[in-house]
């Protein structure tokens, strides 16, 4: 029967072989193997090094200075780029968490959503009363001072991050949870496979931002000062403070051509592999999308089998959970949803009455803690300058809206130029004010200028760019259907605007918009004060009150500037910013 087949007995067969081909590539590293074994290899070594000098002791730092060098800068960019990469891993965490918690609890949306703008608000400044904290767990090593400058950076990164994810996981389709239902994902699942990948693409775009926003801060959060004590730890930053202090023009653009270095191979390395493969999670497919076609990058983390270990360790991880997804019985539902309204009234009840106890203490405490060194008089004062900071804060975002709108759109609508202004913006939302100190100071003294008015533009240099990326990220994601039907019904100029072009972008307008208002409030502790070497400029506002009583070691004048600051904040987010946001999310939702 098998001679009449054709075939041999089992027995009788040849094994088979793949071909050499077949075997050469998996056995012999390719040449992005090697690239990824290098860039793997050199920053576990860097990681080791830098592992290494957290024991140190502090007093390492007082006897190695700060270097104005160039070549000084080489190690100084690596450590200010490895705590800005922990801080944004630590900001991911915190946004996973904080804004998912948010979203999905109506209680603890009361509390977390205020507490955030309250966040988003406080000087960074104002958090040097924690850094005590890490200094203390700690004592004499540098290991405090190096959580407590991740902790300053990661105050600068977490906010923005935090409330865009939160935006985007409150605007999910219906259709997307319905499938989501349909197929009984566990909430684990769901996280992982619905709304992580919605929101990855604004969360993207703002993680740019964020980053930027540690380099805007990287000078504060490098030379720590509690008090009479200053740690300043090696960086950029307090490379830049020391190039200040001695008014060494040179210097200062050393350490630019340092940030645009650093800068760039995170644009690299991790940003344009990340806008990259955003395309993944788009809702919708089409010619000449917003991500860039190619990344080296990517394609070496793709075919590198080396990274190919961490992305099956990460699936794994993701996949936890499929097996005990399990289907919610329809006749369940009502008796659960009748047992959850009947005790829901008296659960908001007690809820209330808690968040009411817990604040009133809290403002208790706090009143107590202030009057104990400063008047009461003095209080009214500072509102008086809560309310100039505030004049300028409105028409500074003002300013920035009318600008940055209209191209924010022609960008977002344009893959090609998206992919060459992206990483311009980038750099320049990552300069700190404090770079622009050396022109604006000499400027006004020589000019005879107001620095009333004129140092307040450095209030929105850093948070304007929150504005324009997330009008860009809303262009992006307007529907092909809805431009063609523009196209083919002729609707242009005002008229696209209103009824197409800003209503598509206003949600994404918004959440750039608050976080550009609560950044400028932060920011305006280092515009409304320039020191450039013995000249120092200083406007009337809050912002210089705060950094006045930082400087004296006043924390009373510390804790009542950030209060009255947050107050600010929260009152106008809650009475402008919100309700703007919910129709927003009520009439301009694509579903």
């Amino acid at each position: 029967m098998n001679s009449t087949s054709g075939k041999l007995p089992p027995a009788m067969r040849l094994p088979e072989f793949p071909p050499l081909s077949i075997i050469k590539n998996r056995l012999v590293p390719g040449q992005w193997d090697v690239l990824a074994f290098l860039l793997v290899i050199t920053f576990f070594v860097y990681l080791a090094e830098a592992a290494h000098g957290l024991i140190q002791p502090l007093a390492r730092l007082e006897a190695t200075p700060i270097s104005l060098d160039p070549w000084a800068l080489v190690g100084y960019s690596a450590r200010t780029g490895l705590r800005m990469l922990i801080a944004m891993a630590c900001s991911l965490i915190f946004t996973f968490t904080y804004a998912t918690l948010a979203a999905k609890s109506r209680r603890a949306e009361m509390v977390l959503v205020p507490l955030l703008d309250i966040l988003q608000s406080v000087p960074i400044l104002s958090f040097s009363i924690l850094i005590v904290f890490f200094l203390s767990l700690t004592p004499g090593r540098v290991a405090g001072a190096e959580m407590a400058s991740v902790f300053l950076i990661f105050t600068s990164q977490a906010w923005n991050m935090a409330f865009s994810f939160y935006q985007s996981l409150r605007s999910i389709p219906d259709d997307l949870q319905e499938v989501s239902r349909s197929f009984h994902l566990t909430p684990w699942m769901k996280f992982w496979r619905l709304e992580v990948p919605f929101a990855m693409p604004p969360l993207i775009w703002n993680m740019m931002m964020s980053m930027s926003g540690g380099w805007f801060f990287v000078v504060v959060s490098e030379a720590i000062t509690v008090g009479n004590t200053t740690v300043t730890l090696p960086g950029v930053g307090s490379y830049i403070a020391l190039a200040i202090e001695q008014r060494n023009v040179g210097a200062i653009g050393y350490a630019i051509a340092a940030m645009f270095v650093v800068i760039l191979i995170y644009d690299q390395l991790l940003f344009r592999p990340l806008i990259a493969s955003a395309d993944w999670f788009r809702l919708e497919q089409e010619s000449g999308a917003l991500t860039p076609s190619r990344s080296w990058a990517l394609t070496m983390m793709r075919r590198s089998r080396i990274i190919n270990v961490f992305g099956r360790l990460f699936a794994a991880i993701l996949n936890f959970g499929r097996s005990s997804a399990r289907a919610v019985t329809t006749v369940s539902r009502p008796r659960r949803r009748r047992a959850v309204q009947s005790n829901s009234r008296l659960a908001d009840v007690l809820w209330y009455s808690f968040i009411a106890v817990v604040g009133f203490c809290a403002l208790v405490k706090t009143g107590t803690f202030i009057l104990t060194g400063v008047a009461a008089g003095e209080v009214g004062h500072v509102v008086v300058l809560g309310l100039i900071t505030l004049l300028r804060v409105v028409v500074l975002i003002a300013i920035a809206s009318v600008i940055w709108v209209p191209i924010g759109v022609a960008i977002g609508l344009r893959p090609r130029v998206a992919r060459i202004a992206q990483p311009i913006a980038q750099f320049l939302a990552a300069f700190p004010a404090i770079l622009f100190f050396p022109v604006v100071v000499s400027a006004i003294v020589l000019l005879r200028l107001n620095p009333n008015i004129w140092l307040s533009p450095l209030m929105i240099l850093g948070t304007q760019w929150y504005i324009l990326f997330n009008v860009i990220v809303g262009a992006s994601a307007l529907p092909a259907e809805l431009r063609y039907v523009g196209q083919n019904l002729r609707v242009g100029g005002w008229l696209w605007w209103k009824r197409i072009g800003l209503p598509a972008v206003f949600p994404y307008y918004l959440t750039g918009a608050i976080t550009a208002s609560g950044g400028s409030w932060n920011a305006s502790i280092a515009a409304e004060v320039a020191v450039w070497g013995h000249e120092k400029l200083t406007a009337t506002g809050l912002g210089s009150y705060i950094a006045a009583a930082t400087d004296g070691g006043d924390f009373q004048r510390v804790a009542l500037g950030t209060v009255m600051m947050s107050l600010f904040v929260v009152l106008i987010n809650r009475f402008f910013w919100r309700p703007l946001y919910t129709r927003a999310e009520r009439k301009f939702r694509l579903t």
